[in-house]
């Protein structure tokens, strides 16, 4: 399985099939492909906040990809003629080779581009394709998180840590040492001077707690075996 960060929560996951996680092309200033390069068989949306949904419609447009994502940010992709699964806590769907399933963040939510007029519940995702991987979402710390990595044992999980709307780095690293994952990186940092965030000092706190963190700049892709 291999991982890509394409900056802020944008995620490309190469597995049994290829994935976009939280497409923030368009507007992120730390990434470097364009829409028209961006090939997947499956765009996986944690919450309608532009800097998550970001391009997953005209993505999955161009790439005749499923968008798998809470129910109501799937009703309406398909109306805007988006091939859409819709999935809520504690479910999942099998879209061709990969089993995405939901978890609860704590975070607000709600569609930008709609103005706020559709609400909806902000969501983690585990994403099973060659491996486990644990996508956070926005969230702050809570403590299902040992749930979670008790019930999906991730082989990676892909924390927040910018702050101000997230967790911090301190209580990133607590949520590294719950899941238990085998691989912690960290995302939500630095897009932005609200979210300015030391990688290393996260890195540094979460391996006091025996957690492993592999830290990866905006464009990198790495294997996770």
């Amino acid at each position: 399985m291999k991982l890509k960060w394409l900056g802020h929560s944008c995620f490309i996951i190469e597995g049994n099939d290829r994935i976009i996680v939280d497409p923030f092309i368009t507007g992120n200033p730390l990434c470097k492909e364009k829409i028209e390069d961006i090939e997947v068989d499956i765009v996986a949306v944690t919450h309608g906040h532009g800097d998550h949904l970001g391009d997953g419609i005209e993505i999955a447009k161009r790439n005749n990809a499923k968008l798998v994502a809470i129910h109501e940010i799937a009703q309406y992709a398909i109306k805007k003629g988006v091939d859409a699964e819709g999935i809520n806590m504690g479910g999942g769907v099998k879209v061709k080779n990969t089993e995405i399933y939901m978890t609860p963040a704590w975070h607000s939510s709600g569609l930008d581009e709609t103005d706020f007029s559709i609400s909806t519940t902000p969501a983690g995702l585990v994403i099973k394709s060659g491996g486990v991987v644990y996508h956070a979402g926005d969230t702050c710390l809570f403590s299902d998180m040992k749930l979670i990595g008790e019930l999906y044992k991730p082989d990676v999980a892909l924390l927040p840590i910018g702050g101000r709307y997230t967790m911090d780095v301190k209580q990133a690293a607590m949520a590294a040492e719950w899941i238990g994952a085998k691989i912690n990186i960290p995302m939500h940092y630095n897009t932005f001077d609200l979210i300015k965030a030391d990688a290393m000092e996260f890195k540094r706190l979460a391996e006091q707690r025996g957690a492993k963190v592999i830290i990866i700049e905006p464009g990198e892709e790495i294997e996770v075996k």
